[in-house]
C-alpha cells in the first residue's frame, strides 16, 4: 500500500536516513536510483517506506527490495538483532541454528543472522547448504537449540523472501519444541526488533559454525524410520522439487527406505531462484506440475509427487480414468485423510488434528474409531499444539498440502516424510492390485463423500479483502444450497474468520496469512446410497459448484 503522505521532501528524507544506515552497497545503489528518478518515482518510494515489514507468527515475508517495507540485509540485520536480544531477555540458553533455501539473498541473510548472534555472544550453527525447511525444524530439536531461523519464502513468487523463527524446548515448551512461534512470542520479538538502534552499532561476530552433512544424514535416517521396514517397495514414482531444495534429500530418503529412486523432472531438478519453468512456484497453481505429469506418463510411473520449493509441502498426483491415462492432483484433504487412515490401520493411537478450514472427514473417522481429535486455527504452529497436551499428537494436516506424520521427528509440516508415507501406502495397495483412489472410495462409502473446494481471489489492494469480509459480516447468508444455516460463527477478535454451516455444507472465509488472497473453503457432504460412490461424487461436485457461486456473490468477488 502507498504511504499516506504525498510530501516528496519527507519521503526523500526518510530514504536518506535509511541510506545512511543500510549495510548493503547493492541496496544502497538500488534506493539511490529510485531517488534519482523523483518525482516520477514518488509512488514507488512511498510504497517502500509505507511501513516496516511486521514480524508476526509467520515471521517476515516480503519482496526483495531496499527500504523498510522489503526483505533486504538491513531489515534482516535488525530482525536478527531483535530476535537475539529477545532470546537473551527470556533467559534462553543454547545455540541459534540457521537454515536457508536457494532463493535470492537467502544465504546472505542466513550468514548475517549468524554474525549478529555471535556478535551478541550466542553460538550460531549454520546448515551446510540450502536445505528443506523440515531439516531446520528437525535440527532445532536434535541439537537442543534455543531457537531456529529458516530463511525462505516457501512457495511465494521468485521476487520474495522470508524469515521464519522456531523455538526450542526451553522457550517453546514441550508442545512447541521445534515449532514455529505463536503469541505472545511474536509480539515480543517484534517489539525487540523495533527497539534496535542504528544498525551501524549492531555488533557482528564470526560467521558461526557450519554444520556437516552428518546432520542431514541423521534427518534422512530418522525420516525413513517413519515407515515400516518390511512393507512392499515396488512403486514407480515421478518427482519434482519445482526448482527448490527438496530433490537431494527426498531421493536419499527413498533410497534408504528401499524404494526405487524417483525419476526427477530434469528441467526442475536443481535449485533455481528464478523458477523459470513455472509461472508460480506452488504445486497447487495451474500448470505447475505439467512437466511432472509428462515425466510420469513417459516413464509409466504409478504416481507423481511434488514438493514446494522449501519441501515442507507435498502434492500427490494419481492416475484416473478407465484406461488410467489421465492424471489428477489429489486435494490436500484427500491426502490428509489417506495418511490418517493409513496410520490408524497401522495401529497408531493418539491425537489426530487438523484445522478449521480442512475437511470434516477426519473428525468423523476419529469419532467412529474412538480416537482423540482436535481442530485448530490454520497453521502448523497451532496444529502441533493441538489438544493442549491432553493426548500425544501423532498426526496433523492442513488442506494446503501440509502434513506432519511424525511429530517427534519434525514438529512442523514435512514434505519429505509425507512423501515417504504416501509411497508406503501406495506400494501396499499396489501389492493388492489397488490404488489410492480405491482407498478414497472405501472411505467415501463408509463416511459419505466429503467434497472440498476453494474459492481463492488474489488482489492487488488489500482493502478489497477487508471490504469483502465486511460484506459477509454485514449481510451473512441465511441459507446455503437452500438449507437453513445451523450456525454462523465470527471468530473476531481472535481471528479474522467467518464460519457458516448447514446440515450438509460448510464454508470458512478468511484472508490468507501469507499471500494477498481472500479464501473461502467449501465443503459438501453427500451420503453414498444405492447408486454408489461415483454417483454421490457427481452430486457433490454439482453442489459444490453451486455453493461456490453463492459465496462469490455474497462476498462480491
Amino acid at each position: 500500500m502507498a504511504a499516506d503522505t504525498t510530501d516528496i521532501d519527507d519521503i526523500r528524507e526518510q530514504a536518506r536516513r535509511w541510506l545512511a544506515d543500510d549495510p548493503d552497497p547493492a541496496s544502497r545503489d538500488e534506493l539511490t536510483a529510485v531517488l534519482d528518478r523523483l518525482p516520477a518515482s514518488a509512488p514507488e518510494l512511498a510504497d517502500r517506506f509505507a511501513g516496516p515489514l511486521t514480524f508476526g507468527t509467520a515471521g517476515l515475508r516480503g519482496p526483495l527490495r531496499a527500504g523498510p517495507n522489503g526483505m533486504n540485509l538491513a531489515v534482516v540485520t535488525q530482525a536478527a538483532a531483535g530476535l537475539v536480544g529477545w532470546l537473551a531477555a527470556q533467559g534462553g540458553t543454547g545455540p541459534l541454528v540457521i537454515g536457508y533455501d536457494a532463493r535470492h539473498g537467502s544465504r546472505q541473510f542466513a550468514e548475517r543472522t549468524a554474525q549478529v548472534a555471535t556478535g551478541a555472544g550466542r553460538p550460531a550453527l549454520l546448515l551446510p547448504r540450502p536445505l528443506p525447511t523440515p531439516v531446520l525444524a528437525y535440527a532445532v530439536r536434535q541439537l537442543g537449540a534455543v531457537a531456529g531461523v529458516m530463511v525462505t519464502a516457501s512457495h511465494n513468487p521468485p521476487q520474495d523472501n522470508g524469515y521464519k523463527v522456531y523455538l526450542g524446548a526451553e522457550l517453546g515448551g514441550e508442545l512447541g519444541a521445534g515449532a514455529q512461534i505463536v503469541p505472545p512470542a511474536d509480539a515480543g520479538i517484534e517489539a525487540a526488533i523495533r527497539a534496535v538502534g542504528p544498525l551501524t552499532q549492531v555488533p557482528l561476530g564470526r560467521p558461526g559454525e557450519v554444520l556437516g552433512d552428518d546432520l542431514v544424514a541423521s534427518y534422512v535416517e530418522r525420516a525413513t524410520a517413519v515407515i515400516a521396514p518390511d512393507g512392499p517397495r515396488d512403486l514407480s514414482v515421478a518427482y519434482t522439487p519445482l526448482h527448490g531444495v527438496g530433490a537431494a534429500v527426498l531421493t536419499a530418503a527413498f533410497a534408504r527406505a528401499g524404494f526405487p529412486i524417483p525419476g526427477v523432472v530434469p528441467e526442475q531438478a536443481e535449485p533455481d531462484p528464478a523458477f523459470p519453468t513455472v509461472s508460480f512456484p506452488n504445486p497447487e497453481e495451474p500448470g505447475a506440475v505439467d512437466r511432472l505429469i509428462a515425466l510420469a506418463d513417459a516413464t509409466g510411473a504409478d504416481l507423481a509427487i511434488a514438493n514446494d520449493p522449501d519441501a515442507d509441502r507435498c502434492a500427490v498426483v494419481v492416475r484416473e480414468g478407465a484406461d488410467g491415462r489421465g492424471w489428477r492432483m489429489l486435494r490436500g484433504d484427500e491426502v490428509g485423510v489417506l495418511l490418517a487412515d493409513h496410520l490408524m490401520r497401522r495401529g497408531v493411537t493418539g491425537l489426530y488434528a487438523t484445522t478449521i478450514v480442512s475437511s470434516s472427514l477426519l473428525r468423523a473417522m476419529c469419532a467412529a474409531r474412538g480416537l482423540p481429535y482436535d481442530e485448530t486455527l490454520t497453521g502448523f504452529k497451532w496444529i502441533v499444539r493441538a489438544g493442549g497436551g491432553s493426548a500425544p499428537l501423532v498426526f496433523g494436516y492442513e488442506e494446503a498440502l501440509g502434513y506432519c506424520v511424525a511429530p517427534e521427528h519434525v514438529r512442523d509440516k514435512d514434505g519429505i516424510t509425507a512423501a515417504l508415507t504416501v509411497a508406503e501406502l501406495a506400494a501396499g495397495l499396489k501389492a493388492q492390485g489397488r490404488t489410492l483412489t480405491d482407498r478414497l472410495d472405501e472411505l467415501a462409502a463408509e463416511f459419505g463423500v466429503h467434497h472440498t473446494d476453494q474459492l481463492s481471489v488474489r488482489v492487488d489492494d488489500l482493502r478489497e479483502i477487508a471490504d469483502a469480509m465486511a460484506r459477509i459480516r454485514a449481510a451473512t447468508p441465511t441459507t446455503l444450497l437452500a438449507q437453513p444455516l445451523d450456525s454462523a460463527r465470527d471468530l473476531l477478535p481472535e481471528a479474522d474468520v467467518v464460519i457458516l454451516r448447514t446440515a450438509t455444507a460448510r464454508v470458512v472465509i478468511r484472508p490468507s496469512g501469507t499471500e494477498p488472497k481472500l479464501k473461502a473453503y467449501l465443503e459438501v457432504v453427500e451420503p453414498v446410497v444405492d447408486d454408489g460412490v461415483a454417483a454421490a461424487r457427481t452430486r457433490a461436485g454439482a453442489a459444490i459448484a453451486r455453493l461456490r457461486g453463492e459465496i462469490a456473490a455474497a462476498l462480491g468477488v
